[in-house]
């Protein structure tokens, strides 16, 4: 049976949630605003999180960075905040859903059975997951992990960096890296290609000499360090 934690500082709202999602066969608990969400899930295991955003002492998107911090929990972010730049930071956020208030409960609940099962395929799946000398790769999960530690990197370097890593020590033309990575309607110069590539390489910091230029041709990623 699935755990759901409601977040909502109006109560009439959270009644309701509860109500719908315990009709359908969820574990429902209740959190009055963020500092004691961020508590209880410190304490306690949750499956899924309704989350509000306007919310006293802390709001929506503070608590899900807090929470984030321990645990990986999915979040279906609630407000009356129907704005596109609440739902584009949400997403920033790896919010897995947003429902704009008044809302169907109904609805509502047809969204978490969505988050939940898409979590549970994911997890269901085996990872793909390489690891090469120091640096390990989890394609899957678009994770980069540097001697066990977590590194983040705009969504264009993990793009890049996978498809180096994929096609790991062979030499790759500076054309094929543009069609591949932007496609092939791309109108840039190779400027953008350099530029990623010297972003990527603070990114890796001890292991940016992995990728390695290729004069006149493009770059290379050695699986090794030599």
């Amino acid at each position: 049976m699935a755990r759901i934690l409601v977040v909502d500082d109006e109560e009439n709202i959270r009644q309701i949630i509860c109500k719908y999602g315990k009709f359908e066969g969820y574990e429902v608990f209740e959190a009055k605003d963020g500092m004691e969400a961020v508590e209880l899930c410190r304490k306690n295991h949750y499956d899924i999180l309704i989350l509000d955003i306007m919310m006293p002492h802390l709001d929506g998107f503070s608590t899900c960075r807090e929470i984030r911090k321990t645990k990986d929990i999915p979040v279906i972010m609630l407000s009356a905040r129907g704005e596109e730049y609440d739902k584009i930071h949400g997403f920033e956020l790896g919010v897995d859903d947003y429902v704009v208030k008044p809302f169907s409960p109904k609805e509502l609940m047809m969204r978490v059975a969505a988050v939940l099962k898409r979590v549970q395929q994911a997890q269901s799946n085996d990872r793909d997951v390489v690891e090469l000398d120091g640096i390990m790769v989890d394609f899957t999960g678009r994770l980069v992990y540097l001697d066990g530690k977590k590194i983040d990197m705009a969504p264009k370097e993990y793009e890049l960096f996978f498809y180096l890593v994929r096609n790991r020590n062979i030499a790759l033309s500076r054309e094929k890296l543009i069609s591949e990575v932007w496609g092939y309607d791309f109108y840039g110069d190779d400027r953008t290609l350099d530029t990623h590539i010297k972003m990527l390489r603070k990114s890796l910091g001890p292991y940016s000499g992995r990728i390695v230029t290729l004069r006149g041709v493009g770059y290379r990623f050695e699986s090794e360090k030599h």
